[in-house]
């Protein structure tokens, strides 16, 4: 078994209303300094061995990311699973 983290992120060009709100949030709050911030998700699978890079890599193009305002990165963790 192991652990696959898909991270999804809004596109560069993509407007990040969620990220601006924190923004003004941690202005707000005496937190200067801080000048953007993008929210995006992170995806935990547990993967049996058989379960290719490819097909990870189609699992979240096709359900976890929508690629036309996100881009996403999958990577494999090393360590035992909990």
């Amino acid at each position: 078994m192991a652990r696959v983290v898909v991270h999804v992120m809004p596109k560069a060009e993509i407007l990040d209303p969620q990220g601006q709100a924190i923004v003004g949030a941690l202005g707000r709050l005496g937190h200067g300094g801080v000048s953007d911030v993008r929210q995006g998700k992170r995806f935990e699978l547990e993967v049996d061995d058989s379960v290719s890079d490819e097909a990870l890599t189609e699992i979240a193009e096709s359900l976890l990311a929508n690629t036309v305002i996100e881009d996403f990165t999958v990577s494999r963790e090393a360590g035992d699973l909990q």
